[in-house]
């Protein structure tokens, strides 16, 4: 098995607000089945005791998927 370090990239919230420019609140909204915000597609984050993590790929997968969306219109 070839693994790159980007394949396990971890993402801190302050990191994945500024990949995807959405803030904090609106991050969480998409994680809460509860929102009208809810977005089922938004990459679960990974818990690592108390740090809350995002993976790299994952995210950039997400962006990618809304870029096809826009692009299919």
């Amino acid at each position: 098995m070839n693994i790159t370090p980007s394949q396990y990239q971890l993402l801190k919230r302050p990191e994945l607000e500024k990949l995807t420019g959405l803030s904090r609140s609106s991050i969480y909204d998409r994680l809460d089945h509860k929102s009208k915000r809810y977005d089922p597609t938004f990459p679960k984050p990974v818990k690592l005791g108390y740090a809350t993590r995002w993976r790299l790929t994952e995210i950039q997968g997400w962006i990618e998927s809304k870029a096809s969306i826009r692009n299919q219109n």
